[in-house]
């Protein structure tokens, strides 16, 4: 799995990166008092938003195809490595206890595998034949979605999942924050989320890696709005795995209906503790095998539901 690029190329090759050039006005921050260097930072990162929101369009259109195909029973795979890798396995591993989806549903794929998300791997980042072969342990299907993460937009890794993806019919999505990235113009939808150099140069956890969440957090959350796993701006399909989301099940059902404490009680035991199937049973007062009977004929969509149920 080692680099067949030439060491001086790549050292040309990084040095055109905007996301690791050197600046110069910061060549003595080490002797900042730490306030001024904690300032200085958050600046920094205070700038990111606003480079996530040129990019929107882009993104709100790669979301629409992704919903699309998810809603078709495809799947969302995440594929990077590195600390790019590490934030597409967290917003994956965050997916099943939010939004109640199968953990297949939403992939993380990291460069040598979860050994990775805790130490470096030789040489993972590199191998395109490594990207080629976690995808067909998947069995990679056309109604897929595969997203390729890199700060860089040019880890071999990344490029060869898209490239891979793409023959197969996926669909494909780039994610870096250089312009004019090698991943971006290997994807179907190339968002580029450009921050400019980091605090420190290259470390591309900081800035980059801040932008890069912040995108996944929106391809996640918002493909899962548009496949009816909310109901306005609740959880509605919460799993409720200990104490806290129990707590928070209820009060969704409490904010959604108005219902008293005893009413809601009856109408979780009575959906062994679904709250969106509770939340139909309370507004268009039907009962728990309706609930479900309705929710599977609106495809999970709890407003077409009630639409069906008169509520």
């Amino acid at each position: 799995m080692t680099s067949t690029s030439n060491p001086r190329d790549l050292r040309a090759e990084l040095e055109t990166l905007t996301t690791e050039a050197f600046r110069p006005e910061l060549a003595e921050i080490d002797r900042l008092p730490t306030l001024d260097i904690a300032r200085l930072m958050n600046a920094e990162d205070a700038t990111v938003a606003a480079a996530v929101a040129a990019g929107l369009p882009v993104i709100a259109a790669a979301i629409e195809d992704i919903a699309a195909r998810m809603a078709q029973g495809g799947r969302l795979i995440y594929a990077g490595a590195g600390t790019a890798g590490r934030l597409g396995v967290l917003d994956a591993s965050e997916c099943p206890p939010t939004f109640n989806t199968d953990p297949a549903q939403v992939v993380g794929l990291i460069a040598g595998g979860p050994e990775a998300m805790v130490t470096s791997v030789e040489g993972a980042e590199d191998s395109k034949e490594l990207a080629r072969a976690d995808l067909d342990a998947l069995a990679l299907r056309a109604c897929d979605t595969v997203v390729g993460v890199s700060a860089s937009g040019r880890t071999p890794y990344a490029i060869a999942a898209v490239e891979h993806a793409r023959a197969r019919g996926a669909l494909t999505v780039g994610l870096s924050c250089n312009a004019n990235s090698a991943l971006a113009a290997a994807a179907d939808h190339g968002i580029e989320i450009v921050v400019g150099p980091e605090l420190l140069t290259g470390s591309t956890r900081l800035k980059a890696g801040t932008a890069q969440k912040l995108v996944l957090n929106m391809l996640s959350t918002i493909t899962m709005i548009r496949l009816g796993k909310t109901y306005g701006n609740l959880m509605v399909d919460v799993r409720a795995s200990n104490e806290k989301l129990r707590a928070r099940s209820h009060r969704i059902v409490a904010l959604a209906t108005g219902a008293a404490d005893e009413e809601i009680e009856r109408a979780l035991a009575a959906t062994d503790g679904e709250v969106k199937n509770a939340i139909l049973t309370l507004l268009a007062d039907v009962d728990g095998p309706t609930a479900t009977r309705l929710l599977e004929e609106s495809g999970g969509h709890l407003r077409a539901a009630l639409t069906a149920a008169g509520g």
